[in-house]
This record gives structure tokens, sequence and C-alpha cells, in this order.
């Protein structure tokens, strides 16, 4: 995946698409940022083509890029949203895209953010942490509001990417351990105004292979059925994003190889599947463009 397909060279011009971007730098000035909305539409297409016999929710993660125009393209064209703040929120709602197409992750969030929320009535919070769970609870009730929840569980499982964007392992402070996620969810059915329905696993972003991904919802894919055992009613599995792109020599599964595995690992169980690609619909659908300003002589350059 690189942005040559939509920005292409011409006589030694560069286009978005068919446009000069010498005749946008005219008129608008640099620097800024330029999107190709056939990309983007593109991109997207392809996540649902390649989920489109499952039951399957795509929630774009915002905070790959937020950019309002961005936001409204996908809102068009069905998407949810994946987002980590109020903000966020905001602006997806702004696009266009309904609030039962969001879920709201995020490591803080804060009362008056989980009361917005509740009173938007988003799809389902992914829950980080059992004090979240508990205040999720206090504000659900004072609202007299319902909250449809999902724990993040941290499989223990190398994401095989940067260490910096790895989340998945044990020492990774993302997500209840899945050693301890029956009874978190325990404690989830006995609080009130919860409505336990989901489980949500993102082990990590720019990843180039598909073991991990699969690796991961095996592990997932047991702990629904003991959960269900345990008496909870999950209909929901969230497989986050994480699918990489090309930067330099990167071979990138494809997006029907990796609807596969979620297929195949966790097709049987008949939960709806929520994915949140960020980096791979965005990835390279924009570029910045700026102007030569001098050239300076240095010492050594």
């Amino acid at each position: 995946m690189t942005t040559q397909k939509y920005f292409p060279y011409v006589n030694d011009k560069m286009f978005a698409e068919k446009v000069d971007l010498n005749d946008i730098a005219k008129q608008v000035g640099t620097p800024f940022y330029c999107y190709s909305n056939t990309a983007i539409r593109q991109n997207f297409q392809a996540y649902q083509q390649a989920f489109s016999t499952q039951d399957t929710l795509i929630c774009y993660a915002v905070k790959a890029n937020g950019n309002q125009a961005v936001l409204s393209t996908l809102a068009k064209m069905g998407s949810g949203a994946d987002v980590v703040s109020m903000g966020e929120i905001l602006r997806a709602r702004a696009a266009g895209i309904p609030a039962n197409k969001i879920v709201y992750s995020g490591v803080a969030k804060i009362e008056s953010e989980i009361e917005y929320a509740l009173s938007e009535g988003i799809f389902q919070f992914n829950v980080e942490s059992e004090p979240e769970l508990e205040l999720i609870s206090q504000v659900a009730s004072r609202l007299n509001k319902i909250a449809a929840v999902a724990f993040r569980i941290n499989p223990d499982v190398c994401a095989n990417t940067h260490a910096k964007i790895s989340t998945g392992k044990s020492e990774n402070k993302f997500g209840v351990p899945i050693s301890k996620a029956r009874i978190a969810y325990k404690q989830a059915a006995s609080l009130p105004n919860i409505k336990v329905q989901g489980v949500d696993v993102h082990i990590g972003s720019q990843l180039t292979q598909l073991a991990p991904f699969e690796e991961a919802y095996k592990r997932i894919a047991q702990l629904v059925v003991d959960l269900r055992a345990d008496g909870h009613d999950i209909s929901v599995i969230d497989i986050g994003g994480g699918l990489g792109i090309t930067y330099r020599d990167e071979v990138i599964p494809s997006t029907q190889e990796y609807a596969a595995i979620a297929q195949v690992q966790l097709g049987h169980l008949g939960c709806k599947i929520v994915v949140e690609p960020g980096r791979s619909l965005l990835g390279n659908a924009g570029i910045l463009v700026s102007s030569v300003v001098f050239v300076k002589t240095g010492e050594e350059r």
C-alpha cells in the first residue's frame, strides 16, 4: 500500500487523482494536507467486501486521522467509529456517524465523557479496567441509562510489531488479563445498569503477520465459550484493528486473509464482529504538500 496509485507523477508533476497539486497550491498556499476520496473509499470497500459474509460493524479508528472531511466520507459509506475521547465522539457525530455505530475505547474515560456517551446512546463501551466499569455503572444508574459493555481482554499474545505499539502482551498496560477475565465479567453482571454484551481484543498496530491475530482470536473464542457457560450473553466480539500498511518493503496480508482468520476462529460463535481499522484505511490516502523556501549550504551538507 503506497500513495503512488492515488498521487502519481505525470510529466514530473504530482497529481492527486487527476488534479495537479500545483493548482491546489496556487489556490490555498502551502503547506496543506491533501486526501484522496477514492483511496479512502476503496480501502473501506476492501473491508466491506472481505467481511461481507459475516455480521460485521466496521468502526473507523478516529485516532488514525480525525479530519472532518475524512470522517464525513466514511460516514456516507456506512462506517461506524472507534473513539477514545468525548472530542472524537463529537467529531464523529458531526460527520454523520450514528451513535449506535460508535464504540468507545480508551484507557482514561472520565465521568463527563461517560455521561455524554450514554446520553448519545453509543453502541458499546470497551472497558479497560474494573474501576472504570464501576464508574460507568454509577453514571448509568444516575442517568437511568443502560450501558452496554465489553471488556478489553489482554490475551498475552506477541504482535510481532514495534514494542511501543504492541498492546497484547501481559506486560502491556492495556486491558484486563485473560486470566482474570471471568472474575471481571462476574463483577460486571452484578452491577446495576450494566449490560454485558461483548468481548474486545486489540493486540497492537502495524501488524504484518496473521499468526498473532490467529492466536489471539483462538484465545478469545475459548473465553467466549467459558463466559457463556458462566451465564453471560456474549453477542459481540470486537477484534480491534492493527492490520499494517507498506512503508518500504513490508508485505501485508490482504483484508480477505484477515477476515478469513476471524471467520475460521470466531465464526462458529454467531457473534457480531466489530473491526476497527485505522492506519490501513488512511495510510496511503493523504499527503502533506509543502514548498522549498530556501536552499542553505552547510559545512557538511
